[in-house]
């Protein structure tokens, strides 16, 4: 399976759809013209090959998305790990956190996260 990537305006266009889905072509339009400064038949254009990469669906001019934000979200940072970290979770973290400090709240949250997806070596 390809993995999916959306390129800046994509991402803008689709994030338009997935705050106010479902919603009408014409007033998708309207909402690309005065969020995105674009043209109709730009948003035409953006819908159509979002709905050929299967992210989107235009049905009797009804917009929804066939993705969900998080879905996309996920593919797209697994490719960029994949891509730029080998897929090494440790690298690409370390690359992340590297100039940040971590509130309390935060270290407990990924500590959290690391517990509930740790795999079970005794097993």
């Amino acid at each position: 399976m390809d993995v999916l990537r959306l390129y800046d305006g994509e991402y803008k266009f689709v994030s338009i759809i997935w705050n106010t889905e479902p919603i009408r072509s014409g007033k998708l339009v309207r909402l690309c013209s005065e969020q995105l400064g674009w043209k109709k038949s730009t948003t035409y254009t953006m819908l159509k090959k979002l709905c050929q990469k299967g992210v989107l669906q235009n049905k009797d001019s009804v917009v929804t998305a066939l993705m969900t934000q998080e879905d996309v979200q996920r593919q797209e940072s697994c490719a960029v790990m994949e891509r730029t970290f080998h897929g090494s979770l440790p690298k690409f973290l370390t690359a992340f956190l590297q100039d940040r400090t971590l509130t309390e709240k935060e270290a407990e949250e990924l500590k959290a996260l690391i517990d509930r997806h740790r795999k079970d070596i005794s097993s």
